[in-house]
């Protein structure tokens, strides 16, 4: 069997995983995607592990009727709650997200950073760790960004609610001298300009949706599952559970050409 042609599988809780989906295609422009966005069920990062592990279980044996080579789990909260355990339970690989705290902590010259996350995310195991091995004697501003997945999800990005949200979650972080903010939500790059208005230049924003595309290309070489044929049309099709419509439209925002939008719904 031909794995190198197969799809590659893409999930988030809503739209948000459109900004990593958005990298994957510009790294592998020859690869097929099937993006599975769970809006109907979003918000996920104020939700349980094992609830979200059971509905993200659905969605996964979805994917895998459509023969996926490999999931990339473009949601934080996902990749915090389920991923062990959907790495311990299909035969494929999962690429996961996690904010990029470890660059930040290696980067800040204030040696202050702050992490805007989801609750799920900011318990997760891998950014507990990362945070205790590296972040000795740096100041980690941790804010929980309540309201904001929902703003996205509603295209809500720059209204004065949302900014007067953004300002009161990244207020306090400026005022203890934070020079890097880390974005922990695949959702959050959509507010990334309301985000800069507010930060000003002189504080970075690091988002991961790029360094996990470069990482999901490196994988598909090293099982050798990568397309290799450049004549292979590189596509897109995408499910939701939510509005289709909605859909669509960040769909035009996100990318110039158009793509079939199907909506879904999953018994969980």
């Amino acid at each position: 069997m031909d794995l190198t042609t197969q799809p590659i599988g893409v999930i988030d809780s809503g739209i948000g995983g459109l900004t990593v989906w958005r990298e994957l295609v510009q790294v592998l422009p020859h690869e097929t995607f099937i993006y599975f966005g769970d809006s109907g069920f979003c918000p996920y990062g104020s939700k349980p592990a094992d609830t979200i592990t059971r509905r993200v279980t659905t969605i996964v044996d979805f994917l895998m009727e459509r023969r996926c080579k490999l999931v990339v789990v473009a949601c934080n909260a996902i990749t915090a709650s389920s991923i062990a355990f959907l790495r311990g339970h299909y035969p494929i690989p999962f690429v996961g997200m996690e904010p990029a705290i470890k660059p930040a902590l290696e980067q800040t010259r204030t040696r202050a950073i702050g992490v805007l996350a989801t609750a799920q995310t900011l318990k997760g195991r891998l950014f507990n760790r990362t945070k205790a091995t590296y972040g000795r004697g740096i100041t980690i501003i941790e804010q929980v960004g309540h309201g904001l997945v929902e703003s996205v999800e509603a295209l809500d990005f720059d209204s004065a609610a949302t900014m007067q949200l953004l300002q009161s979650y990244l207020g306090p972080m400026m005022a203890h001298n934070i020079d890097i903010l880390v974005l922990g939500c695949t959702h959050y790059p959509f507010l990334e300009p309301g985000i800069r208005r507010i930060l000003g230049d002189a504080i970075a924003v690091f988002n991961p949706a790029p360094a996990v595309a470069r990482h999901t290309a490196r994988l598909l070489e090293k099982r050798q599952i990568k397309c290799q044929n450049r004549k292979h049309p590189g596509q897109s099709n995408f499910y939701t559970t939510g509005s289709k419509a909605l859909l669509k439209r960040v769909l035009k925002m996100v990318s110039d050409e158009d793509h079939k939008v199907y909506t879904i719904e999953i018994g969980v």
